[in-house]
């Protein structure tokens, strides 16, 4: 904890004799080398250069969370301050898309990271069946027949071409699978098949995959969101990661990974967080995601959540996302 801790602080590799002079620790200089080197060893900490102290791996900010997590909750005179704070910002003289923006703001102001949040969703849309037709250049025209007996018709690209019996038997397979569901709820699934190694599966699935993924993808709104401070992140930047933050910039712009992320988090409860690697995007690997749904009229309708470094500050950051997430509910719940 205090390692991690003084790395968030000041963003220097932490040595054994900092710690010791910190007073933090009422142990030796040798004793904290020691455990030092036992944590590097089971992949907690790591020595970007043979003679500096240690930083933390995901895994040893995923430890330093989750005790945190464990912990007392964020003081009350701290949390009243935020509340207000919040509270001023969104009220309910402001439309629901005013109100996006202005929690994507705060979020921003608060941390002086990056806020971002997928803006209300759209009523739940039911698949009742879905084919597919082949079309010239590597098209296929979807037809979908959603709720009771509405009709969608959507032409999308793919990366090859397919026979009419692949893409029979890939439809076949959706309506026997996820016939009667959410369509978000299904696109859920498919990402998480597709996160699998697409090398072990079998050819009904690599079209399922290929296909599916664009043809159930929801237009509109409800696939949007609002991003603030992301200039923030450039005054975290360093000279060896500068090509990662752009990567990062270039994925709000295109939003794909993002949503996908934040979808993952709609039908979670309270706080989640994502500490590199654990996203599952290359993009995300040196930055994390702290998230929480947020709701209307007894439903979730969205996420909000703040983007940073990996070194963030997860004790200040939590909570703010935390009571961004129950004041925005509260407010839509009053329109």
């Amino acid at each position: 904890m205090a390692l991690v801790e003084r790395h968030i602080r000041d963003g220097q590799p932490v040595g054994s004799k900092t710690l010791a002079a910190s007073g933090s620790l009422p142990v030796s200089p040798a004793t904290i080398r020691n455990v030092m080197a036992e944590l590097e060893d089971i992949g907690v900490l790591y020595s970007p250069h043979t003679s500096a102290g240690r930083v933390p791996t995901d895994l040893g900010y995923r430890m330093y969370v989750d005790a945190l997590l464990r912990s007392a909750p964020m003081n009350q005179p701290h949390a009243g301050v935020l509340r207000q704070e919040l509270e001023q910002l969104l009220d309910v003289d402001q439309s629901p898309q005013e109100l996006v923006m202005r929690a994507s703001r705060a979020l921003a102001e608060l941390t002086r990271m990056a806020g971002v949040v997928v803006v209300p969703r759209r009523e739940v849309v039911t698949l009742r069946q879905v084919e597919f037709l082949p079309l010239a250049d590597r098209r296929v025209l979807v037809v979908l027949v959603v709720n009771r007996a509405e009709v969608q018709n959507r032409v999308i690209h793919t990366e090859r071409e397919y026979s009419e019996g692949e893409l029979k038997q890939a439809a076949n397979y959706i309506n026997r699978t996820y016939a009667g569901c959410d369509l978000d709820d299904i696109c859920d699934g498919l990402l998480s098949t597709m996160r699998t190694d697409k090398d072990q599966m079998d050819a009904l699935m690599q079209t399922t995959m290929d296909v599916a993924a664009k043809a159930l993808q929801q237009d509109g709104d409800a696939g949007d969101y609002v991003v603030s401070g992301e200039a923030n992140l450039l005054g975290m930047a360093q000279a060896d990661n500068l090509d990662r933050m752009r990567d990062l910039f270039d994925a709000f712009n295109h939003k794909r990974d993002i949503l996908h992320l934040l979808e993952r988090c709609v039908h979670a409860e309270g706080v989640q967080i994502f500490i590199g690697s654990e996203a599952g995007y290359q993009v995300f690997d040196e930055c994390s995601l702290v998230s929480a749904p947020y709701q209307a009229n007894s439903g979730t309708v969205g996420v909000l959540a703040v983007v940073g470094p990996t070194r963030m500050d997860y004790e200040k950051v939590i909570p703010t996302v935390d009571i961004t997430a129950r004041i925005l509910s509260a407010t839509l719940g009053k329109l």
